[in-house]
Protein backbone atom coordinates (compact mmCIF):
# COMPACT_ATOMS: atom_id res chain seq x y z
CA UNK A 1 0.00 0.00 0.00
CA UNK A 2 1.38 3.44 -1.10
CA UNK A 3 1.92 6.19 1.36
CA UNK A 4 0.00 9.41 0.88
CA UNK A 5 3.23 11.33 0.03
CA UNK A 6 4.31 8.80 -2.63
CA UNK A 7 0.84 8.78 -4.27
CA UNK A 8 0.87 12.57 -4.47
CA UNK A 9 4.30 12.51 -6.12
CA UNK A 10 3.21 9.99 -8.75
CA UNK A 11 0.12 12.04 -9.57
CA UNK A 12 2.16 15.21 -10.01
CA UNK A 13 4.65 13.41 -12.27
CA UNK A 14 1.80 12.16 -14.51
CA UNK A 15 0.31 15.61 -14.90
CA UNK A 16 3.66 17.07 -15.85
CA UNK A 17 4.29 14.27 -18.34
CA UNK A 18 0.92 14.76 -19.99
CA UNK A 19 1.54 18.47 -20.31
CA UNK A 20 4.93 17.90 -21.86
CA UNK A 21 3.54 15.43 -24.41
CA UNK A 22 0.34 17.23 -25.51
CA UNK A 23 0.74 20.93 -24.87
CA UNK A 24 3.74 21.75 -27.04
CA UNK A 25 2.49 20.25 -30.35
CA UNK A 26 -0.83 22.08 -29.98
CA UNK A 27 1.00 25.36 -29.57
CA UNK A 28 3.24 24.68 -32.56
CA UNK A 29 0.30 23.75 -34.80
CA UNK A 30 -1.85 26.78 -33.94
CA UNK A 31 -0.32 29.25 -36.46
CA UNK A 32 -0.54 26.76 -39.35
CA UNK A 33 -4.14 25.91 -38.56
CA UNK A 34 -5.22 29.57 -38.31
CA UNK A 35 -3.66 30.69 -41.65
CA UNK A 36 -6.28 30.77 -44.42
CA UNK A 37 -5.03 29.46 -47.79
CA UNK A 38 -5.41 32.03 -50.58
CA UNK A 39 -3.83 32.92 -53.92
CA UNK A 40 -1.91 36.19 -53.99
CA UNK A 41 -0.06 38.30 -56.52
CA UNK A 42 2.34 41.23 -56.43
CA UNK A 43 1.06 44.36 -58.17
CA UNK A 44 3.45 45.59 -60.86
CA UNK A 45 3.10 48.18 -63.67
CA UNK A 46 2.23 46.68 -67.05
CA UNK A 47 1.46 47.90 -70.56
CA UNK A 48 -2.23 48.77 -70.72
CA UNK A 49 -4.41 50.06 -73.54
CA UNK A 50 -7.74 51.79 -72.90
CA UNK A 51 -10.66 51.04 -75.15
CA UNK A 52 -13.54 53.15 -76.38
CA UNK A 53 -16.66 51.08 -76.93
CA UNK A 54 -19.66 52.06 -79.07
CA UNK A 55 -22.40 50.60 -81.24
CA UNK A 56 -22.21 51.18 -84.98
CA UNK A 57 -24.12 50.39 -88.16
CA UNK A 58 -22.44 48.77 -91.15
CA UNK A 59 -22.58 50.42 -94.57
CA UNK A 60 -21.34 49.22 -97.93
CA UNK A 61 -18.41 50.97 -99.56
CA UNK A 62 -20.75 51.91 -102.40
CA UNK A 63 -24.51 51.48 -102.26
CA UNK A 64 -27.34 52.45 -104.61
CA UNK A 65 -30.98 51.67 -105.26
CA UNK A 66 -31.36 51.02 -108.97
CA UNK A 67 -34.19 52.81 -110.80
CA UNK A 68 -35.02 53.81 -114.36
CA UNK A 69 -34.86 57.36 -115.73
CA UNK A 70 -37.98 57.00 -117.88
CA UNK A 71 -41.35 55.26 -117.77
CA UNK A 72 -41.44 52.29 -120.12
CA UNK A 73 -42.35 48.61 -120.39
CA UNK A 74 -39.65 46.16 -119.25
CA UNK A 75 -38.41 44.17 -122.24
CA UNK A 76 -35.69 42.00 -120.65
CA UNK A 77 -34.22 41.38 -117.19
CA UNK A 78 -30.57 40.28 -117.31
CA UNK A 79 -29.89 39.39 -113.64
CA UNK A 80 -31.04 37.23 -110.74
CA UNK A 81 -31.44 38.07 -107.07
CA UNK A 82 -28.16 38.06 -105.14
CA UNK A 83 -26.03 37.95 -108.27
CA UNK A 84 -22.56 39.51 -108.30
CA UNK A 85 -22.15 41.85 -111.27
CA UNK A 86 -19.36 43.89 -112.81
CA UNK A 87 -19.35 47.60 -113.53
CA UNK A 88 -21.31 48.48 -116.69
CA UNK A 89 -23.08 45.12 -116.93
CA UNK A 90 -26.64 45.42 -118.41
CA UNK A 91 -29.34 44.68 -115.86
CA UNK A 92 -32.67 45.71 -117.42
CA UNK A 93 -33.61 46.61 -120.99
CA UNK A 94 -36.78 48.63 -121.70
CA UNK A 95 -38.66 48.70 -124.99
CA UNK A 96 -36.92 50.92 -127.53
CA UNK A 97 -38.85 50.31 -130.78
CA UNK A 98 -40.17 53.86 -131.00
CA UNK A 99 -36.80 55.34 -130.09
CA UNK A 100 -35.00 53.30 -132.76
CA UNK A 101 -37.50 54.53 -135.33
CA UNK A 102 -37.02 58.12 -134.21
CA UNK A 103 -33.25 57.66 -134.35
CA UNK A 104 -33.46 56.43 -137.93
CA UNK A 105 -35.50 59.49 -138.87
CA UNK A 106 -33.03 61.82 -137.14
CA UNK A 107 -30.05 60.18 -138.85
CA UNK A 108 -31.73 60.57 -142.26
CA UNK A 109 -32.43 64.24 -141.58
CA UNK A 110 -28.79 64.72 -140.54
CA UNK A 111 -27.54 63.04 -143.72
CA UNK A 112 -29.74 65.29 -145.87
CA UNK A 113 -28.65 68.41 -143.97
CA UNK A 114 -25.00 67.42 -144.36
CA UNK A 115 -25.41 66.83 -148.10
CA UNK A 116 -27.19 70.16 -148.57
CA UNK A 117 -24.48 71.95 -146.63
CA UNK A 118 -21.74 70.46 -148.84
CA UNK A 119 -23.57 71.56 -151.97
CA UNK A 120 -24.04 75.13 -150.72
CA UNK A 121 -20.45 75.25 -149.53
CA UNK A 122 -19.28 74.60 -153.12
CA UNK A 123 -21.62 77.20 -154.53
CA UNK A 124 -20.54 79.74 -151.92
CA UNK A 125 -16.95 79.18 -153.00
CA UNK A 126 -17.98 80.21 -156.50
CA UNK A 127 -19.92 83.16 -155.09
CA UNK A 128 -23.15 81.77 -156.50
CA UNK A 129 -25.01 81.84 -153.16
CA UNK A 130 -24.91 84.28 -150.33
CA UNK A 131 -22.79 83.56 -147.28
CA UNK A 132 -25.91 83.88 -145.07
CA UNK A 133 -27.54 80.99 -146.90
CA UNK A 134 -24.54 78.78 -146.12
CA UNK A 135 -24.62 79.83 -142.47
CA UNK A 136 -28.31 78.98 -142.20
CA UNK A 137 -27.68 75.52 -143.65
CA UNK A 138 -24.82 74.96 -141.22
CA UNK A 139 -27.17 75.70 -138.34
CA UNK A 140 -29.72 73.21 -139.68
CA UNK A 141 -27.00 70.58 -139.88
CA UNK A 142 -26.01 71.17 -136.24
CA UNK A 143 -29.65 70.90 -135.14
CA UNK A 144 -30.00 67.57 -136.97
CA UNK A 145 -26.78 66.28 -135.37
CA UNK A 146 -28.03 67.29 -131.91
CA UNK A 147 -31.27 65.45 -132.55
CA UNK A 148 -29.32 62.27 -133.37
CA UNK A 149 -27.33 62.55 -130.14
CA UNK A 150 -30.53 63.08 -128.19
CA UNK A 151 -32.17 59.96 -129.61
CA UNK A 152 -29.07 57.86 -128.93
CA UNK A 153 -29.07 59.09 -125.34
CA UNK A 154 -32.78 58.23 -125.13
CA UNK A 155 -31.98 54.66 -126.18
CA UNK A 156 -29.16 54.38 -123.63
CA UNK A 157 -31.54 55.53 -120.91
CA UNK A 158 -33.71 52.54 -121.68
CA UNK A 159 -30.99 50.14 -120.64
CA UNK A 160 -30.13 50.09 -116.91
CA UNK A 161 -26.49 49.14 -116.22
CA UNK A 162 -24.57 48.48 -113.01
CA UNK A 163 -22.76 51.70 -112.06
CA UNK A 164 -20.09 49.73 -110.15
CA UNK A 165 -19.17 46.14 -109.32
CA UNK A 166 -21.08 44.62 -106.43
CA UNK A 167 -23.81 42.29 -105.21
CA UNK A 168 -27.45 42.76 -106.21
CA UNK A 169 -30.32 42.47 -103.77
CA UNK A 170 -33.75 40.96 -104.36
CA UNK A 171 -35.11 41.52 -107.89
CA UNK A 172 -38.21 43.75 -107.86
CA UNK A 173 -39.18 43.78 -111.57
CA UNK A 174 -40.30 41.33 -114.24
CA UNK A 175 -40.51 41.45 -118.05
CA UNK A 176 -43.70 43.14 -119.25
CA UNK A 177 -44.10 45.37 -116.19
CA UNK A 178 -44.42 49.12 -116.53
CA UNK A 179 -41.33 50.60 -114.91
CA UNK A 180 -41.51 54.17 -113.62
CA UNK A 181 -38.68 56.37 -112.31
CA UNK A 182 -39.94 55.88 -108.73
CA UNK A 183 -39.98 52.07 -108.96
CA UNK A 184 -37.10 50.05 -107.47
CA UNK A 185 -35.35 47.53 -109.72
CA UNK A 186 -32.96 46.17 -107.04
CA UNK A 187 -30.29 47.30 -104.65
CA UNK A 188 -26.59 47.15 -105.51
CA UNK A 189 -23.87 47.14 -102.85
CA UNK A 190 -20.10 46.94 -103.07
CA UNK A 191 -19.40 44.93 -99.89
CA UNK A 192 -15.76 44.15 -100.59
CA UNK A 193 -14.98 46.84 -98.02
CA UNK A 194 -17.42 47.87 -95.30
CA UNK A 195 -17.80 51.09 -93.36
CA UNK A 196 -19.07 51.19 -89.77
CA UNK A 197 -20.23 54.56 -88.44
CA UNK A 198 -20.38 55.01 -84.67
CA UNK A 199 -20.52 57.88 -82.21
CA UNK A 200 -18.06 58.57 -79.39
CA UNK A 201 -18.01 61.31 -76.73
CA UNK A 202 -15.91 64.37 -77.43
CA UNK A 203 -13.60 63.41 -74.55
CA UNK A 204 -12.32 60.52 -76.71
CA UNK A 205 -11.42 62.81 -79.62
CA UNK A 206 -7.67 62.51 -78.98
CA UNK A 207 -7.82 58.77 -79.71
CA UNK A 208 -9.89 59.16 -82.88
CA UNK A 209 -7.09 59.48 -85.38
CA UNK A 210 -7.22 58.02 -88.93
CA UNK A 211 -5.39 54.71 -88.95
CA UNK A 212 -6.20 53.82 -85.33
CA UNK A 213 -6.93 50.11 -84.84
CA UNK A 214 -10.48 48.98 -84.04
CA UNK A 215 -12.19 45.63 -83.57
CA UNK A 216 -15.86 44.82 -83.99
CA UNK A 217 -18.16 41.95 -83.09
CA UNK A 218 -21.68 41.11 -84.20
CA UNK A 219 -24.39 38.75 -82.97
CA UNK A 220 -24.54 37.25 -86.47
CA UNK A 221 -21.06 35.70 -86.04
CA UNK A 222 -20.55 34.85 -82.34
CA UNK A 223 -16.92 34.59 -81.27
CA UNK A 224 -15.64 36.25 -84.45
CA UNK A 225 -13.61 39.49 -84.20
CA UNK A 226 -13.35 41.77 -87.22
CA UNK A 227 -10.25 43.97 -87.53
CA UNK A 228 -10.47 47.46 -88.99
CA UNK A 229 -9.00 50.96 -88.91
CA UNK A 230 -10.42 54.44 -88.42
CA UNK A 231 -11.09 55.84 -91.89
CA UNK A 232 -12.42 59.31 -91.08
CA UNK A 233 -13.59 61.49 -88.19
CA UNK A 234 -16.46 63.93 -88.58
CA UNK A 235 -15.42 67.58 -88.66
CA UNK A 236 -18.19 68.60 -86.23
CA UNK A 237 -19.20 67.67 -82.69
CA UNK A 238 -22.95 67.50 -82.07
CA UNK A 239 -23.67 70.48 -79.76
CA UNK A 240 -26.59 68.60 -78.13
CA UNK A 241 -25.06 65.19 -77.43
CA UNK A 242 -21.41 66.34 -77.36
CA UNK A 243 -20.56 63.35 -79.52
CA UNK A 244 -18.96 63.00 -82.92
CA UNK A 245 -19.28 60.41 -85.66
CA UNK A 246 -16.35 58.18 -86.52
CA UNK A 247 -16.12 55.94 -89.59
CA UNK A 248 -14.09 52.73 -89.46
CA UNK A 249 -13.26 50.60 -92.50
CA UNK A 250 -13.22 46.78 -92.51
CA UNK A 251 -12.03 44.43 -95.24
CA UNK A 252 -14.83 42.00 -96.07
CA UNK A 253 -13.21 39.40 -98.29
CA UNK A 254 -15.46 36.63 -96.94
CA UNK A 255 -18.68 38.67 -97.33
CA UNK A 256 -19.57 38.07 -93.67
CA UNK A 257 -20.57 41.67 -92.99
CA UNK A 258 -23.70 43.06 -94.61
CA UNK A 259 -25.11 46.60 -94.81
CA UNK A 260 -27.38 47.45 -91.90
CA UNK A 261 -25.70 45.10 -89.38
CA UNK A 262 -25.33 46.29 -85.78
CA UNK A 263 -21.75 45.96 -84.54
CA UNK A 264 -20.09 46.42 -81.17
CA UNK A 265 -16.98 48.48 -81.95
CA UNK A 266 -13.94 48.80 -79.68
CA UNK A 267 -11.19 51.32 -80.39
CA UNK A 268 -7.81 50.95 -78.68
CA UNK A 269 -5.96 53.95 -77.28
CA UNK A 270 -2.12 54.03 -77.36
CA UNK A 271 -0.56 51.70 -74.78
CA UNK A 272 0.63 53.16 -71.44
CA UNK A 273 1.95 51.94 -68.07
CA UNK A 274 -0.75 51.12 -65.48
CA UNK A 275 -1.36 48.97 -62.40
CA UNK A 276 -3.49 46.06 -63.59
CA UNK A 277 -4.88 43.28 -61.37
CA UNK A 278 -7.23 40.33 -61.95
CA UNK A 279 -10.82 41.48 -61.80
CA UNK A 280 -11.77 38.83 -59.22
CA UNK A 281 -9.39 40.47 -56.72
CA UNK A 282 -11.61 43.57 -56.47
CA UNK A 283 -14.45 43.25 -53.97
CA UNK A 284 -17.48 45.42 -54.65
CA UNK A 285 -19.72 46.48 -51.76
CA UNK A 286 -22.35 48.93 -52.90
CA UNK A 287 -20.48 51.76 -54.60
CA UNK A 288 -17.24 51.03 -52.75
CA UNK A 289 -14.44 48.83 -54.08
CA UNK A 290 -11.50 47.38 -52.16
CA UNK A 291 -8.87 44.67 -52.29
CA UNK A 292 -7.26 42.64 -49.51
CA UNK A 293 -3.64 43.74 -49.12
CA UNK A 294 -1.21 41.35 -47.40
CA UNK A 295 1.53 42.75 -45.12
CA UNK A 296 4.89 41.18 -44.28
CA UNK A 297 3.36 39.30 -41.34
CA UNK A 298 0.81 37.60 -43.60
CA UNK A 299 -2.12 39.59 -42.22
CA UNK A 300 -4.67 41.17 -44.54
CA UNK A 301 -6.28 44.59 -44.50
CA UNK A 302 -8.91 46.17 -46.73
CA UNK A 303 -7.42 48.70 -49.15
CA UNK A 304 -10.02 50.97 -50.84
CA UNK A 305 -9.32 51.33 -54.55
CA UNK A 306 -10.72 53.17 -57.54
CA UNK A 307 -11.06 50.94 -60.59
CA UNK A 308 -10.64 52.13 -64.15
CA UNK A 309 -11.07 50.29 -67.42
CA UNK A 310 -11.99 46.59 -67.29
CA UNK A 311 -11.08 44.19 -70.09
CA UNK A 312 -10.65 40.43 -70.53
CA UNK A 313 -10.77 39.62 -66.81
CA UNK A 314 -8.38 42.40 -65.84
CA UNK A 315 -9.01 45.81 -64.31
CA UNK A 316 -6.89 48.93 -64.05
CA UNK A 317 -6.39 50.31 -60.51
CA UNK A 318 -6.33 54.11 -60.68
CA UNK A 319 -5.97 54.79 -56.94
CA UNK A 320 -5.33 52.80 -53.78
CA UNK A 321 -2.36 50.56 -54.64
CA UNK A 322 1.36 50.98 -55.17
CA UNK A 323 3.82 48.88 -57.18
CA UNK A 324 5.07 45.99 -55.03
CA UNK A 325 1.88 45.61 -52.96
CA UNK A 326 0.81 41.99 -52.44
CA UNK A 327 -2.93 41.42 -52.73
CA UNK A 328 -5.26 38.45 -52.48
CA UNK A 329 -6.60 37.27 -55.84
CA UNK A 330 -8.55 34.11 -55.04
CA UNK A 331 -10.17 33.37 -51.68
CA UNK A 332 -11.44 36.84 -50.78
CA UNK A 333 -14.85 35.46 -49.81
CA UNK A 334 -13.53 33.90 -46.58
CA UNK A 335 -11.42 36.86 -45.41
CA UNK A 336 -11.90 39.64 -42.90
CA UNK A 337 -9.46 42.39 -41.85
CA UNK A 338 -6.70 41.17 -39.56
CA UNK A 339 -6.76 37.45 -40.38
CA UNK A 340 -3.58 35.63 -41.39
CA UNK A 341 -3.29 34.06 -44.80
CA UNK A 342 -0.90 31.66 -46.50
CA UNK A 343 -0.24 31.07 -50.17
CA UNK A 344 -2.41 28.09 -51.13
CA UNK A 345 0.01 26.64 -53.65
CA UNK A 346 3.00 26.97 -51.31
CA UNK A 347 1.06 25.23 -48.52
CA UNK A 348 0.11 22.39 -50.82
CA UNK A 349 3.71 21.95 -51.98
CA UNK A 350 4.91 21.87 -48.33
CA UNK A 351 2.32 19.25 -47.41
CA UNK A 352 0.69 21.46 -44.76
CA UNK A 353 -2.71 20.26 -43.52
CA UNK A 354 -5.85 21.98 -44.72
CA UNK A 355 -6.91 24.67 -42.23
CA UNK A 356 -10.52 23.52 -42.55
CA UNK A 357 -9.77 19.87 -41.77
CA UNK A 358 -10.30 18.60 -38.21
CA UNK A 359 -7.15 17.91 -36.18
CA UNK A 360 -6.64 15.01 -33.76
CA UNK A 361 -4.48 14.49 -30.66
Amino acid sequence: MLSPFRAAGLLLSGVLGLTACGGKPAASQAPAASAIPVTTTVVQPAAWSDTVQALGTAHARESVTLTAKVSEIVDQVHFESGQRVRAGQPLVTLRVDAQHAALGEAEATLAEAEQQYRRLEGLAGQKLVARSTLDAQRAQREVAAARVRQMRSDIRDRQVRAPFAGVLGIRQVSPGALLTPNATIATLDDISRMYVDFQVPETALSAMQPGARVTATTAAWPGRDFEGVVEAVDARVDPVTRALTVRAAFDNDEDLLRPGMLLDVRLFRPAREALVVPEIAVVQVGRDSFVYRVDNEGRVAQAPVRAGVRRAGLVEIVEGLQPGDRIVVDGTGKLRPGVTVAEARSAAEAGAPDATAPTGN
